[in-house]
């Protein structure tokens, strides 16, 4: 990174002193997305600086899902940040799926031969903050006013303020990592994107509680009274979940109306020996699926959520700016390294196969295991599916496929 003098840009209301910052790649947002990208990206010799608007506590503070599948940890060992993984994280071969009180264990290990990593995504962006300062590379946190300029252009650069001094990072991309709000996304005209959505009429209900789990897998429950997950972040703390109205509002669940709600769902037997306590967090999502198409505008690039959502159910959200950034990242050392726009003009495509992938997957686990209304057929034709999957071994196999996660 190079650091010019202050210069002069006039505008036609005031002139405007900014201090000029130059870079290769200037990604915006210092969530995983981001700071995955940018340590890739070092490890390669290839300058990068992050931008981030909030403080590095309130980032840290995020509570986010933790199932990594195996392409993902490949990921993070190839950026050298798995150390504290394979020494923390739990290793899954499998989960259990519930209906009305029966389940069934989907054996990723012996269908296919795969697991995953639970291990919380505060902790994986823990690992990667930690790398980037050790390494020096530059993050650059509380910016306001962010904005991208001549990104269909030559010279694609992105202003900001920061305590007050107005900045400007000149580079050759942009990485959009910085979320659905972010300003990314918003910078593309919208003639130029294809949106598609499914807004779930339900949302999930979250706990965080620091109890030990009385399950060793995660465990997935459907119910005439609704879903609940099961989840854990470690041997003394659980996060579960359950379905909910949109119109519900957190102080309407009191920890006693939550884990009451919760035992009725998850099954008589996992209730009978599990342990409550106070919550330490406690939230609603909304559930959505959303994809904006296609990933690139000129010299920027999205990744992660700027691009895509998908519902929590399939665990695909983190996995997916995992792949998006793994992409990106292939494509723009192929630029630095050998010359070639090719990864760069193909990375819209190729990560877009996987991310609808993702989105199949997320939304028919949704599907089969809420309740969306009191339709008769629908909840007959859903019961036949559950049943399908417990009868059938190639149900299960492609359950497990998708779950532990498609190549890279």
């Amino acid at each position: 990174m190079r650091q010019g003098m202050l210069h002069v840009r006039r505008t036609s209301s005031e002139t405007l002193v900014a201090k000029r910052l130059r870079t290769q790649v200037a990604i915006v947002g210092a969530g995983p997305a981001g700071l995955l990208l940018g340590q890739l990206l070092h490890r390669e010799g290839i300058d990068a600086i992050v931008l981030e608007r909030r403080t590095p506590e309130y980032v840290l503070g995020r509570i986010r899902a933790g199932v990594l599948e195996q392409g993902t940890v490949r990921v993070l060992e190839h950026a050298g940040v798995a150390g504290r993984l394979h020494r923390e994280g739990s290793i899954h071969r499998g989960i259990e799926i519930g209906i009305d009180g029966r389940r069934r264990r989907i054996d990723f290990e012996a269908l296919v031969g795969g697991s995953v990593v639970v291990y919380g995504q505060t902790e994986v962006t823990r690992d990667l903050m930690d790398a980037r300062a050790a390494c020096g590379a530059r993050s650059i946190y509380e910016v306001e006013d962010v904005r991208l300029h001549d990104i269909a252009g030559r010279t694609p650069r992105v202003s900001y303020r920061q305590h007050g001094e107005a900045c400007e990072i000149e580079c050759d991309f942009i990485a959009g990592c910085d979320g659905y709000h972010g300003v990314s996304r918003r910078s593309i005209p919208p003639e130029a994107l294809q949106v598609y959505e499914r807004i779930y009429p339900f949302g999930w209900l979250g706990v965080l509680a620091d109890v030990p789990p009385a399950w060793e897998e995660l465990i997935y429950a459907s119910s005439p009274r609704g879903f609940a997950l099961a989840s854990m972040r470690s041997a003394t703390r659980v996060r579960c979940y359950v379905q909910c109205s949109l119109e519900d509002r957190v102080e309407q669940w009191s920890d006693e109306r939550f884990w009451d709600e919760f035992k009725r769902r998850i099954g008589e037997d996992v209730a009978a020996r599990m342990s409550v306590g106070p919550s330490i967090e406690k939230s609603i999502a909304p559930l959505r699926s959303f994809v904006a198409e296609p990933m690139r505008y000129g010299k920027l690039f999205l990744a992660g959520d700027a691009a895509h959502i998908v519902p929590p159910t399939g665990a695909k959200g983190l996995n997916l700016a995992a792949s998006d950034v793994w992409y990106l990242y292939e494509a723009l050392r192929e630029f630095y390294v050998e010359g070639s726009d090719r990864g760069l003009d193909g990375y819209s495509a190729r990560a877009l196969r996987r991310v609808w992938s993702a989105v199949r997957f997320s939304w028919w686990m949704t599907t089969q295991l809420h309740r969306f209304s009191d339709e008769a057929f629908n909840e007959r034709i859903r019961a036949a599916e559950l049943e399908y999957l417990f009868g059938s071994r190639a149900a299960q196999c492609a359950l497990a496929e998708n779950y532990i996660g498609l190549p890279l």
